[in-house]
């Protein structure tokens, strides 16, 4: 049993590809609820069910390292919004609090104790990432920075940016009803994240710290994590659900003060 206290954030890391084991599979279509599992089948693409298959299964496994509940009777909701919170009522269960995401090659399950988080991975030979997307969505601020470097080097800034703001995004727990030019980050100084907020998202910048990973050279993986007086510690394990773990260090590419 593992436990978290309020200063540590763990994150889950999951290749998906890498698990192939039929039996392994079985194990984890075991674990879920009968909804899970319809919800999985109901993917067209083989590669698609597989994933939401070891998704399932990471969260259910993870979840049972800190509270003593077997896999299969973690119950789950989810926001108007539908951002998934625990359900079950165990002793222990109200503290914890996690946010997943998922890209091509990579899941990741952030934990965190009474502290709200969210994640966010992105998979960077995406073919859709563009100035038009960053001219639509993006705020003012991060345009005019965008415009500003080589092409090569907004392909790069374009995906701090998106990480970053999808992690923002999923920690308040309100989908796309969050405008994405409500909010702005400043990424011009090295190793920085700078965070400002229009009153469109009803909401205080200094309330929020953020992290940014470079799980591969494929791979950002964003943290947004609620502050309080003390930088929370990330402690990031690559795991491979009801086989094994262990802990992982991926360089630190930005964080915010």
């Amino acid at each position: 049993m593992l436990t978290l206290d309020d200063q540590r954030v763990d994150v889950w890391v999951v290749r998906p590809s890498e698990i192939h084991s039929p039996e392994l599979l079985g194990r984890y279509r075991q674990l879920l609820s009968d909804e899970e599992r319809d919800r999985v089948a109901r993917f067209r693409f083989e590669k698609d069910r597989h994933r939401a298959l070891v998704t399932r299964a990471l969260v259910r496994t993870v979840l049972s390292r800190y509270v003593d509940l077997d896999p299969t009777s973690w119950h789950f909701g989810e926001n108007e919004h539908g951002r998934p919170y625990i359900a079950n009522t165990a002793p222990g269960v109200d503290a914890l609090s996690f946010n997943l995401s998922h890209t091509t090659g990579l899941i990741v399950l952030a934990v965190s104790h009474r502290k709200t988080v969210g994640i966010d991975t992105e998979y960077l030979e995406r073919k859709n990432a563009t100035a038009d997307i960053a001219n639509r969505f993006f705020a003012p601020s991060e345009v005019a920075e965008l415009v500003q470097l080589s092409s090569a080097e907004q392909r790069e800034r374009f995906f701090e940016y998106w990480t970053l703001k999808e992690s923002y995004i999923k920690a308040r727990g309100m989908g796309l009803a969050l405008p994405l030019d409500g909010f702005a980050f400043a990424l011009q100084a090295a190793g920085r994240i700078g965070f400002a907020v229009e009153p469109v998202v009803n909401d205080i910048a200094a309330r929020w710290r953020f992290r940014l990973f470079r799980e591969s050279p494929h791979h950002f993986i964003a943290l947004c994590v609620e502050r309080d007086t003390r930088t929370p510690q990330v402690v990031m394990r690559d795991t491979v659900p009801l086989v094994g773990e262990e802990i992982a260090v991926y360089p630190l590419v930005r964080e915010s003060e």
